[in-house]
């Protein structure tokens, strides 16, 4: 079963061929793939559980990849969701016409799965930094995603696994209010039953690691919608 904590990609592309390759390659490097042959089927995957990264072919059947495109980046739930490109058309006209309807990035095929790779985990960079390995910082709280460590100041916290992936959760997006099922989709994944309550037990023990060496709790309940950090 992959884990929530491994960054998922959806890919679009309605060449078998070229779908399960890069589908095979994003698996080997981690990646929870999910895979669509249209754009009807992409807009309903994305319903379901939208993705980190959606990598788009430009030229699908029915729906075009522009118009899926265009459409997710106009939705305020879909439109932080990075989407690259996937086209052969070069011409630089076709490239601004992608940019322009709201694609983060543009890969012209033929493509290097390698560099695409590179691409994909620059977008990661950018909307899920601990996915990827990298360091966060909020205040005087440091997350160090690749050695699994916690500090605040200059001393080391405890945590469980459960309340480092919420903390992780929390600090790749300062301010933002996460709901009970929104924290349940992202640190417990869908395909596990967890009872909403247990999205408080798991965050008053964390306030609690967050304190345990002083300090005042950097995590905010709003009421009627969720919890915060900051």
């Amino acid at each position: 079963m992959a884990s929530p904590e491994q960054p998922s990609v959806l890919v679009v592309e309605d060449e078998p061929a070229q779908r399960e390759v890069l589908a095979y390659n994003l698996e080997a490097e981690g990646f929870r793939v999910c895979r669509a042959e249209n754009g009807e089927e992409a807009m309903l995957l994305v319903d379901e559980d939208a993705p980190d990264v959606i990598v788009l072919d430009w030229m699908l059947p029915n729906v075009s990849g522009i118009e899926v495109c265009r459409r997710l980046k106009m939705r305020s739930d879909t439109r932080h969701v990075p989407i690259i490109m996937l086209s052969a058309r070069s011409e630089e006209v076709d490239r601004v016409r992608g940019l322009e309807t709201g694609a983060d990035d543009y890969v012209v095929k033929p493509y290097s799965v390698i560099e695409l790779m590179a691409r994909i985990r620059a977008q990661l960079r950018r909307t899920r930094p601990a996915s990827v390995g990298e360091r966060l910082e909020f205040d005087d709280i440091v997350l160090d995603a690749e050695t699994h460590k916690v500090f605040r100041g200059d001393k080391l916290l405890k945590l469980g696994p459960t309340e480092f992936r919420l903390l992780s959760t929390f600090m790749e997006k300062p301010g933002r209010v996460w709901s009970r099922e929104q924290l349940l989709d992202r640190v417990w994944g869908r395909d596990i039953y967890v009872d909403t309550r247990t999205v408080d037990v798991h965050i008053g023990r964390l306030r609690k690691a967050l304190c345990q060496h002083g300090g005042t709790d950097p995590v905010r309940t709003v009421r009627g919608a969720g919890y915060a950090l900051g």
